[in-house]
């Protein structure tokens, strides 16, 4: 046995030996592990079994055929499996037949898996072959002009089509949008004609079909009319699937090159719009066509919007070309949507269309025609393709240049993959081993066909095999020369039994292992068996697969296995870790050679030797470094070797470092590195030497060779110098003669001295500054000029003292004046004569800008001309722009001089005497005066940028004249641009500042300096540069107030020790941060106002008080003037003056001062005339009511008022006093408060949380004046009284003491859900955590490679995220198929709370498709990356998303759960429920949720319900301490204004019989960012109403706008010229025959983002909201049962008054059941609401308007509804039938899931499917919470003790 286990041994030690040389030389066939035979021959090509019984060879069993061989193996045994390859069908190509033709046909071929194939192909593409152009066009009303501009063009358009073609039809569809709100407006009158002369609105029509007759498409073209929408993104989705999928009613021809020209302005809905902004559109589109008789589509409110992968591949089968022509305000989106179409165009259409057949001819006959793009299509998953050129070079998509009418040669490479994501293909469904695949050109119909298959051959031996074979000691099976043991038996040859296996462990003991296999494996009959072969290896389990080298992160360097503890390197690389290639490809120089045959191609890099110079990675000089090498040398040259120049004094020679050679002949110069001439000034003789390499390697300095002979002027001329120089001085002495006469009468200068411009107004970033000319304009002059920028700073100021990096990129703009006219075409950037001219540019340009280091290509080429330039203004100036260092101005400034000077740049030919070279704060250039030119201008840059000052001035100068004899008259002239009124201006006081790490704070000054005196603020943020936040310092940000007169503040920032390891590592280092000043601001001014609307006094008080109180800026004084109106008695007037910090002062009458009885009356105050720097606010009067005393007086009495307060003190105790609660712990709270007068026996503290009813509250009795409340929520905010108690009964309660609980650690996250993008990339999110017992401000995310028994089996990754709002993270690059544990964590300013993991295998989920990327803001993260925080974390700014159409993620954490779907036997035993909660302002939008519940018992929520009428019910709010946070939705937005309903008192006093009263409701929608729908409701008259009228305008002033509507049946009006983010005032009165009506006023405002460029401007498709100061902010609903909801909104942003509470309606939409009123308490800045005992299916108006002291504001509205798809499924499922009573029945466990829909692109915190992490997302005029569930469970225990516990639930 000793021996057999010893052979064994050795065995599989040469095994390894082997299995390691042959991973190194790629041997795949070793991967089968002698396995079994089929496994073997199924591993590859040239694989080869040996089933020989007697082992007569010394290899393995499966090996390479030729090592099989060689290792002994005979022959005939052998076994192998081979592949065919056929061609059935082939035609050659006929170039006469003009139509696409592919050769060969059809073809068939079979694949061993790894083995590759080539096949040649030919294709001809016709020069004029048959072609279908479909034109599909927008057909919205913005488009009018472009079809319009189309119809004009149809004469042109059939001239197009005719010379693109010989064959061509030409065919015309229409798009719009889907026929539903909020898309179209529903209106019936809309319906019929959305605008004047329109057709009713449509998704999709086909006009005309492709035709040949062109005067039939032009005729046709001409009956067409514009139709219209409301929201910006358009349907053309729909329309491109339609018109891809219906051939035959399109009319596509099968031989002809199909294009579909798509024409638009905005942007596209895509797949999930339907689900997120239509009103219960959710099915995914079918990919059907749905074409009537008529041509119009019809299932457009049906399904969905088809998503972008659906559009590329219906496209691609169909195989259309689209080219896109795009206005500029969407061409940005369809140039990323054209990148996933493997051919595609999109051209710049002009705003009217009038360039549209350019666009086709340009994208048809330049790009489509000129590329040949070929695919692989219904290509099985085992099969990869790749396309070759004729020489064998991969070609990407576009290399395939074919001329039409030539016949193009290529190649195509089919491989056969050994596994898909880590799977053998011969493992895979025989769908993705086998089919046919159509290889063609893109724009082909034909092609070939190549049937292909992966085999999968089985061997005949093991179906064959020798039973209880005497060579498996009867103990097995033989098959194919392998025993096969029975069960009990092992070993090779079945010949250890199992039971006596584990005796012989000391044979599997190594050396030095103290564990028998190394505690990896099972010792087996003396052989051990590793536990996880996948991971262990080696006789003794001794060698991990997973601890071999790594390079860069990666094990083996991703470029071999790891192999018996060795990298065993893939073919081509070697090294310990395989991060060397062993090709010398990465050291070849730029000649072929090798490192330049000057050092050693090392490890794939060159080790060069030292040869005195720079060397570039390939040892080659280094030119950019080297340049002035021949200046570098010619001291030297000189007086070695002619002991002349600076350097001839011998002491001064010897310090040269090198010698010089004399030669007879030197080497040619492309022979060495640099050939030098000089002349020299000694004897005027030029000498010439050439610096090269040394020919010995070992010398480190360069050779120097010097030709002997000099070259000098003639010696027999000598005697003429002396004349011709006394010539020359008398010419130059008549020219100065000459030159000064003309001087005085010729002068060149500015024309004016200085130009104020205010940046604002400004439309350029340049400024045409004339020069003129005076004198005789005989001659050219040109004049050189300079702009210097911010030369209003002296050298002392901050900005100026800092010095820009001489070696940053910077841009310099250039110009130069070319050789040509300018024409029409080149206005044009995509024109095809623009496009040549911008290539010779560049090309010529960069041919001479590469001398300066570090430049880059010029970018950015356009071209103009030039107003006021003389004879030269209608040549063609190009402006381009040069990136380098910024150092390079000076060079770049010569460079462009001398080129310009000799008229040309390489090829390019230029204008002398123009051109311009600026940076971003200097810039220099020259122009030209011609003969008979008096004045031409200077395009001065402005350098005009977000940091400049106030107010900055720029200097132009002129310089001199190089060119001509003009003096320079006016040389400077001063530029001075001016910002918005500036009342101060913020800097440091120095430009930098040291503070040392023991100072432990650096305190930074900010100073000010006060233009206009008052309250002003800035921003401040600090920013990293070496120090770094968080271990050097700690980053602050923030804004800085200065009061009048403030000029000076500080700014503290927190300095961090250095850690031990970091002192010992970075010693005495000097770290440094920069803080930045931004957005410097006047502070908001005072706001004066009387504090209520109304003041009541009685004729007996003795005065009356009418306070007034001041908001906001309370720093100075500030003063208003008051009067009263309408006194019966007096008219009085005077100011009212506050001081510094007061916020109310009073303005106090006599009546008793005045003459007369005093009476009941009513009369006003008034507040005007405020002082600077303070307003009035929205309560700027006040109504004063004095009413009869004694009547007042006797109805208290009549009433039995009794001030019970002052009860004898004989009765029941008094209040106690001074009452005070402190926090002293998480769950702690302590009270104190002093005893009343009397003897109390004990007291009692009466608590609760803030927002739950205090007769629900807990006592606690106590003996003494103190208390402690205990195991109370943390970081939760809570009320509580007091009394004393006695012998008759309880004393009063004192008022309320509020108290806010402390923070505690957070509890775990909610359940991690995951987006699978990819088996290597998910995307995890998870939902804030249940308790938060704080503020988050961090989470962290934990990820460990783990195995079956949960142990790591890799590193672990840590990733903190510091933003607590983005709870995603998108982790790339993790190892496939492997499973992680994921852990998530949250942090407060307590600390870290516990982890909520996660166990997941990406490779056994579903992978998602994608689409465009769109989400911004997204964490991403590298799992190859490292492993700190700082190193791999980072934000995105797109990330894909996926559409709403694919399944719901898995999530994980829930038994309960299959791929992210609830099991519905789990869910309801016998069916399903399914619920959907619908929110919507207007029209309705959907939010789906789904319900599930186990056991029966009761969940009691109080219910008060009143029979008939109106249902009130007091409600107090609940308040957690959080923050919300919001975001826009593109949908309509509703606020109304008006009075409360009849519930409350009417104010209003009663006119005049037959005058209408003020309209009641006024109601605002959005439709766009412009347009607005203003509504009403009819007016109370006893009259007829006659007609109406809208007035508008500008809140801040402007034009009156009016509107007047006579049909009195019509109650609204739509705006549609209004300006985004601009507030207006409308009114709206009634009128009558006895005259008009009050007026009904409201304020509104659209907010939508705007371009930048243009304010005014809405960006397309942006979303956009309603606002108005007084409405309460949007409103949200969360679904807590099938009944019931919780309805929140925030405070107004700027109440009319002091708010004291707000007031709730809830009726159903369309009639039927009461209105319902709640009245709600409070002045919290979020409020809320539950209402129950709502009604399935049935859809629910919201309206809340805010209670103040000065009456009611507007409504905000939102509509709701509960739907239920499967109405009984729940009151199956329980006892008891869910009503509405008292109590309601529900499972105890209730989870909820809740899809918001209307998510927009660009919302940060919505994924489709996914549960995302905000809490509220606005939704326009609503806000839809996230948070699903909070579920209140109470048990009453006895006595008026109360217990409480919270639960929430979340779910993706």
């Amino acid at each position: 046995m000793g021996r057999w286990t010893l052979h064994l041994s050795v065995g599989l030690g040469l095994l390894a030996v082997l299995l390691t040389s042959y991973c190194v030389d790629g041997n795949y066939c070793l991967a089968a592990k002698d396995s079994t035979c089929s496994a073997c021959i199924q591993s590859g090509k040239d694989c080869a079994y040996c089933p020989d019984e007697v082992r007569t060879f010394d290899g393995p069993r499966c090996d390479l055929i030729q090592n099989i061989k060689a290792h002994g193996c005979s022959a005939g045994a052998i076994i192998t499996a081979s592949s065919s390859m056929r061609i059935e069908q082939v035609k050659k190509i006929n170039v006469k037949l003009q139509q696409a033709q592919v050769s060969p046909q059809l073809m068939s071929m079979s694949f061993l898996p790894g083995q590759e194939r080539t096949v040649d192909m030919e294709v001809f593409a016709p020069t004029k072959g048959p072609l279908d152009l479909y034109i599909l066009m927008d057909f919205s009303n913005s488009m009018a002009d472009d079809l319009d501009n189309l119809k004009s063009m149809g004469k042109d358009l059939a001239l197009l089509v005719e010379k693109l073609s010989n064959d061509p039809t030409i065919g015309f569809g229409k798009f719009v949008d889907k026929v539903v709100e909020p898309q179209t407006d529903m209106r019936p009158v809309k319906l019929q004609q959305p605008w004047p002369n329109s057709d009713p609105p449509f998704s999709f029509k086909n006009v005309i079909k492709l035709t040949s007759d062109l005067d039939f498409f032009t005729s046709e073209l001409q009956n067409e009319r514009i139709s219209g929408n409301l929201d910006a993104p358009e349907g053309g989705f729909d329309a491109i699937l339609q018109a891809a999928v219906c051939g035959d009613k399109i009319g596509w021809r099968a031989h002809s090159t199909h294009l579909l020209v798509f024409s638009t302005e905005s942007a596209f809905h895509y797949e999930g719009d339907g689900a997120n902004v239509l009103a219960g559109i959710l099915p995914r589109n079918d990919e059907e066509c749905h074409l009537d008789t008529s041509g119009k589509y019809t299932e457009d409110t049906k399904q969905d919007y088809p998503s972008v992968p659906t559009l590329v591949r219906l496209l691609g089968k169909h195989n259309i070309i689209p080219i896109f022509a795009i206005t500029n305000h969407s061409y940005t989106y369809y140039e990323k949507l054209s990148q996933y179409f493997p051919i595609a165009e999109v051209g710049l259409l002009q705003e009217d269309s009038s360039n549209i057949l350019s666009i086709m001819e340009k994208a048809f006959e330049v790009n489509i025609r000129s590329k040949m793009s070929i695919r692989a299509e219904d290509r099985p998953k085992a099969l990869t393709a790749q396309f070759l050129s004729s020489s064998g070079d991969v070609a990407q998509f576009g290399d395939f240049h074919v001329r039409p009418g030539e016949i193009g040669k290529f190649k195509v490479r089919l491989k056969a993959e050994r596994q898909i994501e880590e799977q053998h293909v011969c493992q895979m469904d025989e769908e993705d081993k086998k089919g046919t695949i159509r290889v063609k050109p893109t724009t082909f119909s034909t092609a070939l066909n190549i049937k292909a298959e992966v085999l999968c051959p089985v061997c005949d031996c093991e179906q064959n095999p020798s039973l209880k074979a005497t060579r498996c000691n009867g103990n097995g099976d033989l098959v194919c020369g392998k025993c096969r043991c029975y069960e009990g038996w092992m070993s090779a040859f079945c010949n250890c039994s199992a039971s006596a296996s584990s005796r012989d462990s000391a044979m599997c003991l190594g050396p030095g292992m103290k564990e028998p296999c190394s505690g990896r494996g099972d010792c087996q009959c003396g052989t051990c068996v590793c536990y996880d072969p996948e991971q262990y290896e080696g006789p003794y389990c001794q060698y991990d697969k997973t601890q071999c080298q790594r390079s860069g992160g990666f094990l083996c360097n991703a470029r071999g296995s790891c192999v018996m503890g060795a990298c065993a390197c893939s073919m081509g690389w070697g090294g310990p870790a395989c991060e060397c290639p062993k090709s010398n490809q990465t050291c070849l120089d730029t000649k072929g050679g090798i490192c330049n045959g000057r050092g050693q191609c090392v490890c794939g890099r060159c080790e060069c030797l030292d040869a005195g110079v720079p060397l570039t990675r390939t040892c080659e000089a280094n030119f950019q470094a080297q340049l002035g090498m021949c200046e570098a040398k010619r001291s030297c040259v000189q007086c070695q070797a002619w002991k002349t120049g600076e350097r001839k004094d011998k002491e001064k020679c010897d310090e040269c470092t090198f010698k010089v050679v004399m030669v007879d002949e030197l080497k040619e110069s492309d022979k060495v590195i640099d050939s030098c001439s000089f002349r020299d000034e000694d004897d005027d003789c030029t000498y010439y030497y050439t610096v090269d390499y040394p020919e010995d390697p070992n010398v480190k300095e360069l050779e120097v060779q010097v030709l002997k002979k000099k070259e000098c002027p003639p010696g027999g001329f000598l005697w003429l110098i002396p004349l011709i120089m006394f010539l020359m001085l008398l010419l130059g002495l008549l020219l100065l003669c000459c030159w000064k006469y003309c001087a005085c009468c010729r002068m060149v200068g500015f024309k004016e001295d200085e130009y104020l411009l205010r940046q604002s107004l400004l439309t350029s970033d340049h400024l045409d500054t004339p020069m003129v000319r005076t004198g005789p304009p005989k001659g050219t002059d040109v004049v050189r000029w300079k702009v210097t920028d911010n030369v209003h700073r002296g050298p002392n100021h901050p900005q100026a003292q800092i010095q820009p990096n001489p070696k940053e990129t910077i841009q310099f703009p250039i110009s130069l004046r070319l050789n040509r006219l300018f024409t029409e075409h080149l206005s044009r950037p995509e024109a095809r004569d623009t496009e040549l001219l911008r290539k010779d540019v560049a090309d010529n340009l960069n041919e001479v800008y590469k001398q300066i280091p570090g430049a880059q290509k010029v970018q950015k080429t356009s071209f103009r001309t030039q107003r006021n330039a003389g004879k030269r203004q209608d040549h063609t100036i190009v402006d381009t722009v040069l990136s380098a260092p910024r150092s390079s101005f000076p060079d770049i400034v010569k460079v462009t001089e001398k080129n310009v000077q000799s008229g040309s740049f390489s090829d390019l030919k230029v204008v002398p005497g123009y051109y311009t070279v600026a940076t971003d704060r200097e810039a220099a250039g020259a122009v030209e005066f011609q003969e008979g030119v008096e004045s031409v201008d200077v395009h001065v840059p402005l350098f005009v940028k977000d940091e400049d000052d106030d107010k900055k001035q720029l200097q132009v100068e002129a310089i001199d004249v190089p060119l001509g004899i003009a003096d320079i008259g006016k040389r400077f002239v001063n530029i001075t641009i001016i910002k918005e009124h500036a009342t101060s201006v913020f800097s440091f006081l120095q430009p930098a500042y040291t503070y040392s790490r023991q100072d432990g704070v650096a305190n930074i000054p900010i100073s000010r300096e006060i233009i206009e005196d008052g309250r002003t603020q800035v921003t401040y943020r600090t920013r990293d540069l070496t120090a770094k936040d968080k271990k050097d310092y700690v980053t602050v940000e923030g804004d800085l107030t200065y009061g009048p007169g403030e000029t000076q503040k500080t700014v503290p920032v927190r300095l961090l020790e250095l850690g031990e390891k970091d002192g010992l590592l970075e010693g005495k280092q000097v770290k440094q941060f920069v803080m930045d000043l931004s957005n410097p601001r006047q502070a908001e001014p005072s706001v004066m106002m009387f504090k209520k609307g109304t003041q009541n006094f009685t004729t007996s008080d003795p005065t009356y008080t009418i306070p007034v109180v001041r908001t906001r800026n309370q720093d100075g004084p500030v003063t208003v003037k008051w009067r009263t109106k309408k006194a019966q008695r007096f008219d009085l007037s005077g100011p009212l003056k506050f001081g510094p910090g007061e916020s109310e002062k009073n303005i106090v009458i006599d009546p008793r001062a005045h003459p007369g009885p005093i009476q009941p009356e009513t009369f006003q105050l008034e507040l005007f005339d405020p002082s600077t720097s303070a307003i009035v606010g929205e309560r700027k009067t006040t109504l004063v009511n004095v009413t009869d005393g004694e009547m007042v007086q006797m109805e208290k009495m009549g009433m039995g008022f009794v001030n019970q307060v002052c009860t004898s003190p004989g009765g029941h105790l008094f209040s106690p006093t001074n009452a005070k609660a402190t926090a002293i712990g998480p769950k702690n709270i302590r009270l104190n408060w002093d005893p009343p007068s009397g003897n109390p026996l004990g007291y009692k503290v009466k608590y609760w949380i803030y927002g739950d009813p205090e007769k629900d509250a807990k006592v606690l009795d106590v003996k003494t004046p103190q208390a402690e409340l205990t195991n109370l929520y943390p970081y939760c905010d809570y009320e509580m009284r007091v009394c004393a108690y006695n012998n008759i009964g309880d004393g009063y309660d004192t008022d309320i003491i509020p108290c806010q609980t402390l923070e505690d650690v957070p509890g775990e996250p909610g359940r991690l859900a995951f987006n699978v993008i990819s088996p290597t990339v998910t995307q995890l999110s998870w939902a804030e955590p249940a308790e938060t017992n704080g503020k988050i401000t961090a989470y962290e995310v934990i990820y460990t490679p783990i195995d079956d028994d949960m142990k790591p089996v890799g590193a672990a990754k840590k990733v903190k995220i510091d933003n607590p709002k983005k709870r995603m993270l998108l982790i790339e690059n993790l190892q496939n198929a492997q499973t992680y544990q994921y852990k998530v964590r949250a942090k407060n300013s307590v600390g870290w709370g516990p982890f909520r993991d996660a166990t997941i295998n990406l490779a056994s989920q579903p992978a998602r498709p994608l689409s465009i990327p769109i989400i911004p803001d997204i964490p991403i993260v590298d799992a190859e990356a490292g492993d700190e925080y700082d190193s791999f974390l980072m934000y995105s700014s797109e990330v894909l998303k996926s559409p709403a159409g694919s399944k719901t993620p898995s999530v994980s954490g829930d038994d309960h759960m299959m791929n992210g779907k609830w099991d519905q036997n789990f869910l309801f035993p016998g069916g399903s429920a399914s619920r959907n909660l619908s929110a919507s302002s207007s029209p309705m939008s959907t939010l789906s949720s789904n319900y599930r519940g186990a056991g029966g018992n009761s969940l009691s929520r109080g219910v008060m319900m009143e029979g008939g009428g109106v249902h009130t019910k007091e409600v107090i709010m609940r308040k957690r301490s959080e923050n919300r946070g919001y975001t826009d939705e593109n949908i309509r937005d509703s606020i109304v204004m008006g009075d409360i309903s009849s519930n409350f008192p009417d104010l209003d006093t009663r006119l005049t019989p037959g005058i209408p009263d003020t309209p009641t409701r006024l109601v605002f929608s959005a439709l766009g960012p412009t347009a607005l729908k203003v509504s009403w409701q009819e007016p109370h008259c006893e009259g007829d109403i006659l007609g109406y009228s809208v007035l508008y305008q500008l809140l801040n002033g402007g034009e009156v706008k009016r509107i007047n509507v006579t049909n009195p049946a019509e109650n609204s009006v739509i705006v549609q010229d209004l300006l985004p983010n601009h507030s207006y005032l409308f009114k709206v009165k009634a009128q009558s025959q006895e005259g008009w009506g009050p007026e009904r006023e409201g304020v509104i405002t659209i907010e939508s983002a705007v371009d930048p460029k243009s304010p005014l401007s809405p960006m397309p498709g942006s979303p956009f909201t309603l606002s108005t100061p007084s409405a309460p902010g949007p409103l949200v609903f969360t679904a807590l049962s099938p009944d019931a909801l919780q309805l929140s909104w925030e405070k107004p942003r700027k109440p009319n008054g002091d708010i004291l509470g707000y007031v709730v309606t809830c009726e159903q939409l369309h009639g039927g059941g009461d209105v319902r009123s709640f009245q709600v308490n409070g002045d919290s800045a979020e409020t809320s609401l539950t209402v129950p005992n709502l009604t399935e299916n049935v859809p629910y108006k919201f309206k809340v308007q805010a209670r103040t002291t000065q009456g009611f504001g507007p409504e905000r509205e939102g509509i709701i509804t509960i739907e239920s798809q499967d109405g009984g499924a729940l009151s199956q499922y329980n006892s008891q039938s869910v009503t509405r009573r008292d109590v309601f029945q529900l499972p105890t466990e209730v989870s909820t899931r809740t899809n918001v829909s209307h998510t927009m692109y660009n919302d940060p915190f919505f994924s489709d499917g996914m549960m995302m992490t905000t809490q509220h997302t606005e939704t326009g005029g609503m806000v839809t919470r996230q948070v699903t569930k909070e579920v209140v469970q109470r048990t009453v225990t006895g006595g008026a003790t109360v217990t409480k516990k919270i639960e929430r639930f979340y779910e993706a």
